[in-house]
C-alpha cells in the first residue's frame, strides 16, 4: 500500500493584481526614451477587451447535404478599455487629441496579471495600440462617486506569455484589429 498523498491544484490568479504599461514604437530612438523615462502617471482600476475571435467561412459542399463545412479566416481583436480616475494629468486625453490633429503615434502594450507576491505570472502584449475613444467623467451632484475617465484602444494583435510554474509559453499574433498597479507611458 503505498502513502500517495493528493495533489491540490493552484488557486486561479486574482483579478485586482494588475500592471499596465504604454510604450511609443513609432521608432527604435523613441522606444528607447520611452523606456528609459517611464514612469507611474496614475493608476487603472479597470482592464478589459482581452478577446479574440475567429472568423469563418461557411462552404455549402455540393451532394453533401447533411452538414455545411466551416473553415477558419481571420482573427479579430476586441478594442482594449482602461478606466481609471480621473486626475490632473491628461495624458490619455492628449494621446488621443494628438491623433485627431494628426500628430498622434501609436503605442505597443503589455498587461500584467500578478500573483499574490506581485511577481509576474501572465503578460499579454499588444502591438501598435491607436486611441480610438476616451470617455471623460459623468457628473452628478447628488452623489459623491468618483470621477472616471476612460481610454479605448484598438490594436493590431496580441500575443499572451505565461512566466510562472513551468507551463509553456503560447504566443498568438495577427493582424485586425487588492492592489491595482499601474505604469503609463505617453
Amino acid at each position: 500500500m503505498s502513502s500517495m498523498s493528493p495533489t491540490v491544484p493552484p488557486d486561479p490568479f486574482r483579478g485586482f493584481n494588475f500592471l499596465i504599461s504604454l510604450i511609443d514604437s513609432s521608432s527604435l530612438l523613441s522606444f528607447a526614451v520611452t523606456a528609459i523615462e517611464s514612469y507611474a502617471l496614475g493608476g487603472f482600476s479597470e482592464c478589459s477587451g482581452l478577446e479574440m475571435s475567429l472568423d469563418i467561412e461557411e462552404y455549402k459542399e455540393g451532394g453533401n447535404n447533411g452538414t455545411v463545412l466551416r473553415f477558419p479566416t481571420r482573427v479579430k481583436w476586441t478594442n482594449l478599455r482602461l478606466k481609471r480616475g480621473m486626475t490632473f494629468a491628461g495624458d490619455l486625453w492628449q494621446w488621443h487629441y494628438d491623433f485627431t490633429q494628426g500628430v498622434g503615434t501609436r503605442r505597443d502594450g503589455t498587461i500584467v496579471l500578478q500573483d499574490e507576491q506581485h511577481n509576474p505570472s501572465v503578460v499579454w502584449s499588444f502591438t501598435r495600440g491607436l486611441p480610438v475613444k476616451w470617455t471623460g467623467p459623468s457628473f452628478n451632484a447628488t452623489q459623491s462617486q468618483v470621477a472616471f475617465e476612460e481610454i479605448e484602444i484598438a490594436h493590431e494583435g496580441i500575443t499572451v506569455s505565461s512566466l510562472g510554474g513551468g507551463s509553456s509559453s503560447a504566443g498568438i499574433s495577427a493582424g485586425a484589429g487588492a492592489s491595482v498597479s499601474v505604469s503609463v507611458s505617453l
